[in-house]
């Protein structure tokens, strides 16, 4: 079987939108649907017609183009069983635990809650790749407007359980302020120095910093490190409990 194949494009100022394609089943997704006429154009680009809305959470920025879509598509939407009322078009609702088939590929739903209540992420072993949303960022994660520290620490925990070579697409390029807050809080992490310098390489040639994996983020993202010394020390919580650790690091991040 052919892994899934994905087509990464940039939407509005700093999104990042994604289609999946199946060529056997000749099935296309996107997942979210942050910018219409952006979607359009890859869909024009490759080739490939949609069949399929993948949504993480109801954000404008990710749901806003559903009905538009579905109306000109007549595609199928798929969202969080327990914020269906807030996904537009919604047809297929799913939860933590499920299983969606996407052609020959399989997504294991994850409720990846904190950022939003409801906020799911799609894991496609097969293919060896997550999409995430607004739940992690290449060095980062979202901002909490509706959860809690203990829900979205929580969540983390189930993409770090993932394969540290699985490819996490997440939805925005936040990563060069992500890396200038990240080594505020583990100035001596060598692996995060290092990561720091080559994202400012790369984001001197407009160049994206997305998709990452599961093992750099481990290595180098601070909201997945609250077990880390150097970190612990910085913020003033040596041996405190992770998700007390993880709770002022993200306040930290939301005054930085």
């Amino acid at each position: 079987m052919s892994k899934l194949e994905v087509h990464m494009f940039p939407a509005l100022s700093d999104n990042y939108c994604y289609l999946i394609h199946d060529n056997q089943a000749g099935l296309t997704g996107v997942i979210d649907t942050p910018d219409v006429p952006a979607i359009e154009r890859a869909l024009k680009e490759t080739g490939w017609t949609l069949t399929h809305i993948l949504n993480t959470h109801h954000h404008a920025d990710h749901a806003g183009g559903n009905l538009e879509l579905k109306q000109k598509t007549g595609c199928t939407v798929v969202g969080a069983a327990t914020d269906a009322a807030r996904i537009p078009g919604i047809d297929i609702k799913v939860g933590d635990g499920d299983v969606f088939e996407f052609g020959s590929h399989k997504a294991q739903i994850f409720d990846v809650s904190g950022h939003t209540i409801g906020h799911i992420a799609y894991w496609f072993e097969d293919s060896g790749v997550a999409f995430v949303g607004d739940a992690l960022f290449t060095l980062g994660c979202g901002r909490m407007f509706e959860g809690t520290p203990d829900q979205m620490w929580t969540s983390l925990q189930k993409l770090m359980s993932l394969p540290d070579d699985t490819i996490v697409y997440c939805a925005h390029e936040y990563t060069q302020a992500n890396a200038k807050f990240a080594l505020s809080v583990e100035p001596h992490n060598q692996a995060l120095i290092d990561r720091a310098v080559e994202i400012d390489r790369l984001r001197s040639q407009s160049l994206p910093t997305v998709p990452t994996t599961i093992g750099e983020e481990k290595a180098t993202n601070p909201f997945l490190r609250p077990s880390s010394a150097d970190l612990q020390k910085t913020i003033g919580l040596t041996g405190a409990p992770l998700v007390e650790v993880f709770a002022e690091t993200r306040r930290l991040k939301d005054h930085f």
